[in-house]
């Protein structure tokens, strides 16, 4: 099965990349780069999600969502 959730990812004042699994209260996780901000990240929900499995708590429902750009 594949869950999607959103993932906040910002730039702090050092210029490292940190990540937020807003869904996932608690789930942080930073990198050097964007890129592995975000494997890191996607480390952290896979050993949370794990935890809630193994503990028998609920998984929170996944997300669907569009993401629009439009030129101003």
């Amino acid at each position: 099965m594949t869950l999607r959730f959103r993932v906040i990812i910002e730039q702090d004042e050092d210029g490292v990349f940190v990540a937020t699994c807003p869904s996932l209260p608690g789930c942080v996780s930073q990198g050097d780069t964007r890129k592995a901000a975000v494997a890191n990240i996607h480390d952290a929900m896979s050993g949370y999600l794990e935890s809630l499995s193994a503990h028998s708590e609920p998984i929170p429902p996944s997300i669907d969502e569009e993401v629009i750009e439009i030129s101003a």
